[in-house]
């Protein structure tokens, strides 16, 4: 159960930051617009939240899940691997030391973005890619070790279209994991029950369990149709704006 989140809106200069979509400029107003209306989900499925303003010095810094990976006991700031976002933890960390008595951090040479990290219920799914290396990697397998955590690494660098690994894979809970067709068969994920997502969904399986529902972006009937099946309610969100930017449902929060 969460009852915290920390969200950042996108601020004025939001399509100059870094994407591989071919989906065209984001629309600030109706982006500013569905953020709004991610933060209403949130708020009723019962968080509070705590809003940072935008900051134009970061234009990617209203995807704030890259900036921290989230414990009971612990807030792991990250070391984004895109230069650009650097700055960006300086925030979120000023944000969470009020909620969380102990703060470690990611120590160079290594990388982790927030957006390759699956928390299983305390198992740590890390995911290897363009953004998280292997130095960052063992570094917070390590730290997740210390706190009383196990972690195991899925190299999602040969998997095409996907940035993060939480792009094509979310944990929804009850050992339940929805996954692309190309992680489902991965042997980290043997012991849980698969969700398949269909290739043409495949942007749906950034899905994201919050309390009592699994908010999911709107227009991927197959997977709605899965989930309620599994005994999931749905919430369901326009992403257009985000997913031209790279950007999916998990991205626009931390969730505590």
């Amino acid at each position: 159960m969460f009852s915290h989140a920390i969200v950042r809106p996108p601020g004025r200069n939001f399509a100059a930051g870094l994407t591989t979509s071919t989906l065209g400029a984001p629309d600030l107003d109706r982006a500013l617009l569905q953020h709004e209306r991610y933060c209403g989900a949130l708020e009723e499925l019962g968080l509070t939240l705590t809003r940072l303003p935008a900051d134009e010095r970061f234009p990617d810094s209203t995807f704030v899940e890259d900036t921290a990976v989230l414990t009971r006991a612990c807030a792991i700031l990250t070391r984004p691997g895109a230069p650009s976002r650097a700055g960006e933890v300086i925030g979120s960390a000023r944000a969470l030391v009020k909620h969380f008595g102990r703060l470690e951090i990611i120590r160079p040479p290594g990388t982790v973005d927030g957006g390759d990290i699956c928390d299983a219920d305390g198992h740590f799914f890390i995911g290897l890619s363009e953004r998280t290396d292997e130095a960052g990697a063992a570094n917070l397998a390590r730290v997740l070790e210390g706190l009383g955590h196990t972690s195991s690494v899925v190299d999602i660098r040969g998997v095409p279209g996907i940035l993060h690994l939480k792009s094509g894979m979310s944990y929804v809970g009850e050992g339940r994991i929805v996954a692309i067709g190309a992680l489902a068969s991965h042997e980290a994920f043997r012991r849980y029950t698969l969700l398949p997502v269909a290739e043409e969904e495949a942007y749906a399986a950034n899905c994201v369990r919050v309390n009592g529902a699994v908010l999911l972006p709107a227009g991927f009937p197959k997977l709605e149709r899965t989930l309620a099946e599994a005994g999931y309610a749905t919430v369901l969100l326009d992403m257009s704006e985000f997913q031209k930017m790279d950007g999916g449902l998990s991205c626009l929060s931390l969730r505590f």
